[in-house]
């Protein structure tokens, strides 16, 4: 007959549970007069067991871990250390890195074997929900959380006690013990039990002085002091634990499997199954979303504060445990992995941005594109790929968009089916829902990583040289006009990021944005956004307004986040009266490609002015195009720093310093290429060179 496995895990530190555990071990040799075996899984406290028990193992668990051989009564022996009290012991690495390294699949199979050496096991597995740890409660038969009468132990264990329901485990599996309790104390273990949400099965009454004298002498409770307040608590805990057959009846119930053991016992046709239980999955989240929203107001978040969030987070997942627990999802959710990520999925969608929320979260992710709830796609290392994870239905698309606009003040209906916006750590968002978008709502996140890149990362990524950086400085800081041209994605932003880093600190500097994503290094930054109209149609504020505000602000520098319209002609006239060193972006292929983007943009504002006007304006206001480009293999390069001479009769006169040559590509698919200098020493250099700048004229040689 297979023995028992009960877990001893603490809510918090400091509750007492290794004192618990050791004392437990020896109580049931006692009361059932065989040997027991007590574990030490506790990783973080490495050693505190062997204090406890005045013992040290012959091998520890990490070596158990990583056995080979078969685990039999005889060999068994070669790890464990017997206590003269009825007990077996097997300690813990005393080395924390030694601990971390310990097998949990090894330790599952040991577990597997020791149940049927011993009639009762007793592990002390910490106070975390390690991976070690619920190795051990998957071989359990009981679950003890130890609390204590402190308020932050009780919420702790009421986490920890939420968390193994949502993991699958039973809930008459967990129990909890309550030490050192005290008669007519405020936290009583009636008030503890009501806090939790679960009956306390046991009440060990506080005893320091027995403890503590215990813990200085090396030797366990219940061997030096058996009949003391703690010891007599630790022994009626296992008489009850007997008397009611608690043990035996536990050993009825269906214990959560991981992942690994759910795949290697599943059969058939894995594509048909995959289907079928992907809808399974998505009705069943479509049926306890419709049920959580009937349960409770979700729209009652704030969302500036955290606290609330968390309370409202962890409201949100005791209900959709519960409606989880009425459903019959025993062939749609097998393991406790499986449980935990439809919990997650549901909360995120009912309380976050859905399924985007690990896409945010994951730094490798540069691009998000949402297409319809069935299709997201994401740009991870310059390559666009879809996920396997999606929203459960257009409406709850709808809701991530809504939750990303309003916070900001934007809105958007059938009356406006479109919108730009930011999220809280600054990326851009673009949103278009039906009828416009006609497969459903679609949404395009653009990220931005969370450290501000300088010209050291281009130059690591291979977007820029040295050379091309140190330059960029040295125009950046003689006030050079710069337009940073180039496509979608292809880094105009980073780009004029980095470029804004080289602006003194002691110059004013004032930005103008659609949605705000220039994030300068400098304290003297003025940010301005655009606002769109109200419901009554006005209100707006466009780029056009910002800069005409500008001229206003006593600026050094106005940058613009993109010249897509009239507000090129603005920007042009402030470069050409006063305001030197400005910057801002177009979309566009080639510098002479800019060059004709610029004339058509100036147009848009309606002044009426003749094209050989326009040309004058760009070749006087504009001293330099740095030409941007996302390539065939996803990289990002700086293919043309070119500076613009003049007017020669109708043409703009354009001279590259700097060019990017592609040579081919290798057998990874990566373009094979590299950085030249033209030769050609730019203008503005001599004039520098007179007021006393040193430029090292080497930065212009082709090495």
């Amino acid at each position: 007959m297979a023995g028992n496995i009960i877990t001893i895990i603490g809510g918090k530190g400091g509750v007492g549970k290794s004192q618990i555990a050791a004392n437990l071990a020896i109580a049931y040799a006692n009361e059932i007069r065989a040997k027991t075996l007590l574990l030490d899984f506790d990783q973080k406290s490495c050693g505190d067991q062997n204090i406890i028990t005045g013992v040290k193992s012959k091998k520890h668990l990490k070596e158990l871990s990583d056995f080979n051989g078969a685990i039999d009564p005889r060999s068994i022996q070669l790890f464990t250390i017997d206590h003269k009290s009825g007990f077996s012991y097997i300690g813990m690495p005393t080395e924390p890195i030694a601990a971390s390294q310990i097998n949990e699949e090894g330790i599952g199979k040991a577990l597997k074997a020791l149940v049927n050496i011993y009639p009762i096991i007793v592990i002390d597995a910490g106070s975390e929900l390690s991976p070690l740890a619920l190795k051990a409660m998957e071989f359990s038969t009981l679950i003890f959380i130890v609390a204590s009468p402190d308020l932050l132990a009780v919420n702790q264990c009421k986490r920890m006690h939420s968390d193994l329901i949502t993991m699958l485990f039973p809930k008459d599996m967990i129990q909890i013990i309550v030490n050192q309790a005290v008669n007519g104390h405020p936290v009583s273990p009636d008030v503890i039990g009501k806090q939790i949400g679960k009956p306390v099965f046991h009440a060990i009454p506080r005893d320091d002085a027995s403890c503590i004298a215990a813990l200085s002498r090396s030797t366990p409770v219940l061997v030096g002091a058996k009949g003391s307040p703690f010891g007599s608590g630790v022994t009626d805990c296992v008489r009850k634990l007997i008397q009611k057959n608690v043990l035996k009846t536990l050993e009825k119930l269906t214990k959560p499997q991981d992942s690994a053991n759910q795949q290697n016992a599943s059969k058939g046709d894995p594509a048909v199954d995959d289907n079928r239980k992907r809808d399974q999955w998505t009705e069943l989240k479509s049926r306890i979303h419709k049920a959580l929203v009937e349960e409770m107001d979700l729209k009652k978040q704030d969302d500036n504060d955290p606290k609330a969030k968390i309370i409202l987070r962890e409201q949100t997942k005791k209900m959709v445990v519960e409606l989880l627990g009425k459903e019959d999802t025993k062939n749609i959710l097998p393991t406790r992995d499986d449980m935990n990520r439809i919990v997650k999925e549901i909360l995120d969608e009912a309380l976050g941005l859905g399924p985007l929320e690990d896409m945010l979260a994951d730094k490798s992710i540069s691009e998000i594109m949402v297409v319809g709830p069935k299709k997201i796609y994401y740009e991870q290392s310059g390559k666009v790929k879809k996920s396997e994870v999606t929203f459960t239905n257009d409406r709850q698309v709808m809701n991530v968009i809504e939750r990303i606009v309003a916070p900001i003040g934007r809105r958007i209906d059938e009356k406006t089916p479109y919108v730009d916006a930011r999220l809280a750590d600054g990326s851009r968002v673009h949103a278009i829902i039906p009828p416009c978008a006609i497969d459903g709502c679609c949404i395009t996140i653009r990220k931005f990583p969370d450290k501000r890149l300088t010209y050291k990362d281009l130059v690591k990524f291979g977007a820029m040289t040295e050379e091309m950086a140190d330059f960029l400085r040295i125009s950046v800081e003689a006030h050079r006009n710069i337009v940073v041209s180039g496509g979608t994605g292809s880094g105009k932003t980073t780009l004029i990021n980095m470029l804004g880093g080289f602006i003194q600190s002691n110059e004013r500097i004032i930005t103008c944005e659609d949605s705000a994503e220039l994030n300068f290094p400098q304290d003297h930054v003025v940010r301005l956004e655009t606002r769109p109209p109200s419901l009554e149609g006005d209100g707006q504020i466009d780029i056009r307004c910002l800069v005409k505000q500008t001229l206003r602000m006593r600026p050094d520098r106005i940058v613009v986040g993109e010249c897509r319209g009239g507000e090129t002609l603005d920007m042009l006239q402030a470069m050409n009266t006063g305001h030197d060193g400005s910057m801002t972006t177009v979309h566009s292929n080639t510098p002479r490609d800019a060059i004709s983007r610029l004339e058509t943009l100036v147009q848009y504002a309606g002044a009426g002015l003749p094209q050989k006007a326009i040309k004058e304006m760009i070749a006087s206001a504009v001293h330099m195009i740095i030409q941007q480009s996302r390539l065939d293999d996803g990289s990002r390069k700086c293919l043309y720093v070119t500076e613009i001479g003049g007017l020669q009769g109708e043409v703009v006169t354009l001279q590259d310093i700097f060019i990017y040559k592609q040579e081919g590509m290798n057998k990874e698919g990566k373009i094979v290429g590299k950085f030249m200098a033209t030769g050609f020493i730019p203008k503005f250099i001599e004039t520098l060179e007179k007021k006393g700048y040193k430029v090292p004229r080497g930065l212009f040689i082709n090495k």
